[in-house]
């Protein structure tokens, strides 16, 4: 997904870019495609070839996969972790997730887990507790 994302949609693009077998590409592919994340269209008749776009529930996932290398580069920092960067403003992209209703950074106040079901902002008195 992240190659997706940097614009990549052909098979042998994402096989040089990850260094995979071609049948586990083809597999990830396939289950990526079958997920709806991305779409397989064909770009040639002869010889058969498809490439991989992005649908927009697989465009959704970009600022999942930013804040997983934000927590890689943290956490897990003795390895390579891909860096994002804004192609318009030419700098490393600085990731803050933010609650729009209250314009705070997540991680910063505390949260509390309701039931899907459950109406908004009702108390659960099933042990559920604030998480801090």
């Amino acid at each position: 997904m992240r190659d997706a994302h940097a614009g990549l949609t052909r098979f042998e693009e994402f096989r040089k870019s990850l260094g995979i077998a071609p049948t586990m590409l083809s597999n990830r592919l396939a289950t990526l495609t079958e997920e709806g994340l991305l779409e397989k269209r064909r770009y040639s008749k002869r010889p058969c070839r498809d490439e991989y776009l992005l649908t927009p529930e697989g465009l959704d996932l970009l600022p999942v996969l930013l804040a997983l290398a934000v927590w890689g580069r943290k956490h897990r920092g003795g390895g390579e972790f891909a860096r994002f960067y804004d192609v318009e403003a030419e700098t490393e992209i600085d990731l803050v997730s933010i609650d729009r209703a209250t314009g705070a950074p997540i991680g910063t106040r505390p949260l509390r887990l309701a039931r899907p079901s459950a109406p908004l902002g009702e108390s659960d008195n099933d042990g559920v507790r604030p998480i801090t």
